[in-house]
């Protein structure tokens, strides 16, 4: 039998190991040098800077005094990959004519297994300077744009994606840890049309987001978030938010779709 046709034979180990590298320097939030490389990848150095010299060449990594870190490439095709969904392309146009949104932190997430993957972000002339960056995650449970997709979900399909007795990282004192609390706070999003989170992702920040369906059969579901300063954030203002992402997720979707004949 070919070896290349061998039950767990890696076809490509080259590429495999040269996508883990990519990740090992996503998650590392700055440079890594090629020793450490190697010791995580579990390779000798040569083969490591092999590695580092094709990944370099194509523009994926860069190798700067501290290190290598992520590259412009990765960017450019983290940018193709929103852009091939025909709502992300639109969804700067129509936050820059809400009289609300145009002022807000608004973001674009899809749902990533159990965790909120951004994909766009709209700075507002009220951006906040903290934020989630583009391509970083989010617990899907804790975040608003993650309730917001998950409850367009049944609580039976939640319960399957997330488990039986799920328990949720604590990131604040606020934070929902029980999978009973997350349902509780779906069925509140359910009625009010869009999703809250208090300050449970972050200190100091509130978040309020809508579920957009996919514009095409193929695309994700998608959700529109906005983050407010907690001190900014009473009532009245959060359900403005609430309304003006109702009215930008009803301009975003496909008017033939199923959705919107909802």
């Amino acid at each position: 039998m070919d070896d290349d046709t061998r039950e767990g034979r890696d076809p490509a180990p080259a590429v495999s190991r040269s996508i883990r590298l990519l990740g090992l320097l996503a998650d590392a939030g700055g440079p890594r040098t090629l020793t450490e490389l190697a010791g995580d990848l579990g390779l000798a150095k040569s083969s490591t800077a092999n590695l580092c010299l094709a990944l370099e060449a194509g523009g994926m990594i860069e190798r700067t005094v501290q290190g290598y870190r992520l590259g412009l490439r990765t960017a450019e095709l983290g940018g193709a990959f929103a852009a091939q969904f025909n709502q992300v392309r639109e969804f700067y146009s129509v936050c820059e004519a809400s009289p609300q949104l145009s002022s807000e932190l608004v973001q674009v997430a899809m749902l990533d297994g159990t965790d909120a993957l951004y994909l766009a972000r709209h700075e507002g002339s009220r951006s906040l300077r903290l934020g989630t960056p583009l391509g970083s995650r989010l617990p899907a449970p804790l975040s608003a744009t993650g309730r917001a997709l998950l409850a367009a979900m049944s609580d039976e399909e939640v319960v399957a994606l997330l488990g039986e007795g799920a328990v949720f990282p604590q990131l604040t004192e606020r934070s929902t840890t029980t999978l009973a609390g997350l349902l509780d706070a779906l069925a509140a999003a359910r009625r009010r049309g869009w999703a809250l989170d208090a300050e449970e992702s972050f200190r100091g920040i509130v978040g309020v987001a809508v579920p957009l369906d996919g514009w095409a059969p193929s695309d994700p579901p998608l959700a529109l978030g906005v983050a407010i300063r907690a001190a900014e954030a009473d009532y009245e203002r959060i359900e403005r938010v609430g309304e003006a992402l109702r009215a930008a997720a009803a301009a975003l979707t496909n008017p033939f779709s199923a959705a919107a004949r909802r």
